[in-house]
């Protein structure tokens, strides 16, 4: 299966246009801007990712976008779809039978699926999230495992940490890990999981250490845990305002055996792991926010440029010119946003800093941009018939998931306070 999934990807590829990536991400993009230093331009097989993705958008996304969100089916059928055209597990390493993109590559593919519909943009970039801990920290055999399986067939999988009692407060987690012999005995509740009925498997995290004072740096330890695992008790999908399609579920595990070998790195690991995954995955949230405000965009615009009132087209409006000009300043500043955060982590820097910029920027500027859109669209903006009531209810939860607006605030404090202590 494997060898064939290779076939495929590489078919794929070949009939796009699209060539192999170094495993050092951006190798020839650093060496193509040398010597002018800071450039703008995406190089020919970026060009390639992102007019795959924008046509698949727009093209097979976009028409039945209404259609999931109005039944909060889970898109099978564009997930297959995303994964037949390379456009899933873009970032899974090449020795786990993946193409081994960098985070900027796998942005531009984020933002152009998100224009289609965040939903199922979420849906897929719920995969990047659950893979990532153990793309940064798993072994050989733990990647060729659970990652390599996800080039063979269009399989999903979660990252599932957040609890009822606690989502910005990780170490306020309650489920246990209890180690007996060979095996850790997890119980414990899950909550907001995204892909959490259709995983194949999870990354979980679980405490490990039972003195509520331990360093929260060594109370946590991180586990691949297999969907199907006895005591996995999987609950009702959530009715959600927005992003109805993506599959949202509270999970329950009684007594859930674990192998040792599930474990990454080693016992109290986990925290780090688990923090250290959204340096990564918050740049793609962001591109994500920015794809739903350049929609919403494009949507207001064009319908500025056909209604009419006063006799001439709100276009010519100066108090709607404006608040459009506003919007495009605040989509591109965004977009540079989640590129120089991708740019820094692809070029093996700490980019703590700029992802929790451009995730928090990008995530305020996507409601501000569709609740914009509806204000041009008038009364036809709170109606259903037309798209931009569904870009503003989408829109929020890009202030929350993947850390609150309000923490993605307090990690830039934090950081920034830090560059004048050293």
């Amino acid at each position: 299966m494997s060898a064939l999934r290779a076939h495929r990807v590489l078919q794929c590829i070949t009939r796009h246009g699209w060539r192999s990536q170094s495993t050092h991400p951006h190798a020839e993009a650093s060496a193509a801007t040398a010597s002018p230093g800071f450039s703008f331009a995406l190089s020919e097989q970026q060009k390639e990712f992102q007019a795959t993705s924008r046509k698949f958008a727009r093209e097979e996304i976009v028409p039945v976008a209404a259609h999931y969100d109005r039944t909060g089916e889970y898109p099978v059928p564009l997930i297959k779809r995303a994964w037949e055209l390379g456009l899933m597990n873009a970032h899974i390493p090449e020795h786990c039978g993946g193409l081994a993109l960098g985070i900027f590559d796998t942005c531009l593919i984020t933002e152009e699926i998100a224009y289609g519909c965040t939903g199922v943009q979420t849906a897929i970039e719920a995969n990047s999230l659950g893979q990532m801990p153990v793309i940064i920290a798993g072994n050989e055999a733990q990647q060729k495992k659970y990652l390599g399986r996800m080039t063979e067939e269009p399989l999903m999988c979660a990252y599932c940490v957040t609890e009822p009692g606690a989502g910005s407060d990780v170490a306020g987690l309650k489920t246990k890990a209890e180690k007996k012999g060979d095996e850790y005995i997890i119980n414990g509740q899950k909550m907001w999981i995204t892909n959490g009925g259709k995983a194949n498997w999870y990354f979980l995290l679980a405490r490990t250490n039972s003195d509520p004072k331990a360093p929260t740096g060594k109370a946590f330890t991180g586990f691949i845990v297999e969907a199907d695992s006895p005591g996995v008790q999987i609950g009702r999908k959530e009715l959600n305002m927005g992003q109805r399609c993506s599959d949202t579920r509270g999970i329950v595990f009684e007594d859930v055996r674990v192998p040792a070998e599930n474990v990454l790195v080693t016992e109290g690991a986990g925290f780090k792991i688990a923090m250290g995954a959204f340096d990564k995955t918050r740049p793609p949230v962001a591109a994500g926010a920015v794809g739903l405000a350049q929609r919403a965009l494009d949507e207001a615009t064009k319908y500025a440029l056909e209604r009419k009132t006063f006799g001439k087209l709100i276009a010519e409006h100066q108090v709607v010119s404006f608040m459009l000009a506003e919007m495009a300043m605040k989509v591109e500043l965004a977009r540079m946003a989640y590129q120089r955060a991708a740019w820094e982590v692809d070029c093996g820097n700490r980019n703590t800093y700029f992802a929790s910029i451009a995730k928090a920027f990008a995530g305020d500027i996507a409601n501000q941009v569709a609740s914009d859109a509806v204000q041009v669209f008038g009364g036809n903006g709170f109606n259903s018939d037309y798209p931009v009531e569904k870009l503003m209810r989408d829109a929020k939860i890009y202030q929350i998931y993947e850390g609150t607006s309000q923490i993605q605030r307090l990690i830039i404090a934090r950081e920034h306070f830090g560059k004048y202590k050293v």
